[in-house]
């Protein structure tokens, strides 16, 4: 056998260097490519000695950006390998102790999205000779335990490289999961500081290049039988276009079969832009923060046929949104999610099980009839003339406007406008810039009151053009990802669509976006407010507790501001950074630094303040939450009541 002697750390590059995926795209192509982009690093004393003397000597094809936080680096390799549809990775490494914690989160992430990257932490001492080293966390009971066992609760795949030829069994099962189709996410594996510098005698083949093929994996006979017998029966059809449609390349096979079949879909967060707004039988966002379309067909569905989705509590409004006696058929290539709902499951490829099920139903000759074709067109007619009508909200004065989410807090607008000078809606700065940027370019978003409009009220005229994380709802997210999804579509413009919560909570890898010429665009809505957690706070009967961005009076405890709001110049902060920026309060505006920054060459950031319950409201849903039992407010009270009403209504499992 032919070896070559390397060190732990060398391997594992020169490894990463030489494996390869294959796949057929969407146009029936057979592709095959890298499959690891790139490192994202932050160096620290565990492994910047080690980890760096592999990449100093093993890098080939790879290129390794430097990081500006463990966990925005993290996530803008999740950004990466999600708008890829996870057909390429980035790694992220760092040090022991509070770096590699930091990228919990974003394992964390990954995982819950079931979306591929390689964690690569130091680790603490195999040897354990100089224990406890830096950063080193200590258990007693238990001397083999670091901090680094946190990834085990947010990762498919964990591995603690204890001695260097263990790079060998650990990273074939790495690839295995990164490549799975049905059950990807993080993987982490551990790097002990000793251990990266630790030489072996590899065997010369292990370093050949890999190919791992991502497979569509057939439905059965029998599964598809089943499929049919359960469709073929339908009056009210709902298709369900998940994520999985999009990352099995399907756009085109689940848009034939709605055609063929004149069968409407509702869209997920992770679905949405798998088939442009405009087609007619596309009724937009579907579930909690979902439209009228497509939430009243889902009330009425007899038959409800999901592909790729995991029936998040958003996609169900917590099993509320459908018929207890409606059928339901999965295709999913997870056994674990193709069950859910005590569904026929068709575990197979989306392309696979669309097909296979086609051809037997036009053997039945099924179609949907002529009412439900005019029932889905009025439902579109009048979910897009609402979407009209919040693209052009406007401030009236105190007297006559009424915010869309119209709650015990409304006194918080007109403070917000006497305080700041702003009075811009949120859905019409939406809409505004729905329709000045590019059709092709990209948005990202994660979390606060912005997903709920974008899923409802994004109207996506090119396919995968819609960048949501909504799986784990991560803070800080959109600015991190918006540099992933750039690095992965470097020609389009990519818009990062941001609350200031969370781009207070993190917004490091920003800098990282100057520092490495990959241009992406801040559009920060500024509410002075954790807007989203204040409407469902208030809307429970609470008081404002920790929700708003007003100055501390002297002398509260009970985490009510009720000072001043809080005047932070957003612009500044991007501008320090070396980004173009802009600070508008009217369309106008709006749209003027909206053209000028398509021209920059550097990261921009629009600062626009919004007022706060300006948001989209709900429509046709509900959402469990934990509302007391048992309380002394009637506004709780009355809350908790409408929680048990909506839950004896809904599905139990």
């Amino acid at each position: 056998m032919e070896t070559v002697r390397l060190t732990a750390s060398q391997a594992l590059v020169r490894f990463l260097e030489n494996q390869y995926v294959s796949y057929i795209d969407m146009d029936g192509n057979e592709v095959e490519q890298k499959f690891v982009k790139g490192i994202f690093m932050l160096p620290g004393h565990g492994n910047v000695v080690g980890f760096c003397n592999g990449i100093e000597q093993e890098l080939k094809d790879m290129v390794v950006y430097q990081g500006k936080n463990e966990q925005g680096m993290a996530l803008a390799a999740v950004g990466f390998a999600k708008q890829m549809r996870r057909k390429q990775i980035f790694a992220a490494t760092s040090s022991v102790g509070p770096g590699a914690c930091n990228m919990v989160t974003a394992a964390a992430t990954a995982t819950a999205n079931n979306i591929p990257v390689l964690i690569l932490p130091g680790d603490i001492y195999a040897s354990r000779q100089p224990d406890p080293v830096l950063q080193q966390m200590e258990q007693p009971h238990n001397l083999s335990i670091s901090a680094h066992d946190a990834f085990q609760a947010v990762t498919k795949y964990w591995g603690r490289i204890n001695r260097p030829e263990q790079i060998m069994t650990d990273m074939i099962s790495a690839m295995r999961v990164l490549t799975d189709t049905a059950n990807t996410g993080a993987v982490a594996i551990s790097l002990p500081q000793d251990v990266q510098a630790e030489a072996y005698d590899y065997p010369v083949d292990f370093f050949q290049k890999r190919v791992w093929r991502i497979d569509r994996r057939p439905a059965t006979k029998y599964a598809v039988e089943k499929a049919v017998e359960v469709i073929k029966n339908a009056k009210k059809p709902l298709l369900i276009c998940g994520g999985g449609v999009r990352y099995a390349e399907a756009h085109k096979v689940f848009r034939q079969f709605a055609e063929d079949f004149g069968i409407a879909f509702g869209e997920t967060q992770a679905g949405k832009s798998a088939i442009e707004w405009t087609h007619p039988l596309n009724l937009g966002g579907l579930g909690t923060t979902g439209g009228i379309a497509a939430n009243k067909l889902a009330h009425e569905a007899d038959v409800v046929i999901g592909v790729g989705t995991r029936y998040t509590d958003f996609t169900t409004a917590s099993k509320w949104l459908y018929r207890t006696d409606a059928k339901f058929v999965n295709i999913n290539p997870s056994e674990f999610q193709a069950y859910k709902m005590d569904a026929t499951p068709v575990v197979a490829d989306a392309n696979e099980a669309l097909s296979a099920i086609a051809d037997e139903l036009k053997k039945c000759g099924y179609h949907t009839d002529d009412a439900y074709a005019a029932s889905v067109a009025a439902y579109r007619k009048e979910w897009w003339s609402e979407v009209e009508r919040l693209d052009n909200c406007k401030y009236t004065g105190a007297d006559s406007f009424t915010p869309e989410v119209n709650d015990a807090n409304r006194a918080c607008v007109e403070k917000f406008i006497a305080d700041t000078g702003c009075d811009l809606c949120q859905t019409t700065v939406l809409g505004c810039i729905n329709h000045e940027i590019d059709d092709d370019a990209i948005v990202c978003a994660a979390a606060g009151s912005l997903p709920g409009d974008m899923q409802s009220l994004w109207r996506a005229r090119k396919i995968n053009t819609y960048h949501m994380e909504y799986g784990y709802s991560c803070m800080g997210y959109e600015i991190a990802s918006a540099l992933g999804a750039k690095l992965a579509c470097p020609e389009q413009e990519v818009y990062a669509m941001c609350g200031d919560g969370s781009f207070d909570m993190l917004h490091s890898e920003l800098i990282t976006s100057v520092q490495i010429g990959k241009k992406i665009n801040v559009m920060l809505f500024d509410n002075a407010s954790f807007g989203c957690i204040n409407n469902l706070e208030v809307g429970q009967g609470n008081a404002c507790i920790c929700t708003e961005k007003n100055m501390l009076a002297e002398g509260v405890t009970n985490g009510i501001h009720t000072g001043k709001v809080m005047l932070i110049d957003y612009a500044a902060v991007g501008a320090a950074y070396g980004c173009k920026t802009y600070t508008v309060k009217t369309i106008d505006e709006l749209k003027a630094a909206i053209a000028d920054a398509k021209k920059q060459t550097v990261s921009t950031l629009i600062d626009i303040k919004v007022m706060p319950k300006t948001m989209s409201k709900g429509y046709e849903n509900w959402w469990r939450v934990g509302v007391a039992e048992v309380s002394t407010k009637p506004e709780v009270q009355a809350a908790r009541k409408a929680i048990e009403e909506h839950l004896y209504e809904a599905r139990h499992y």
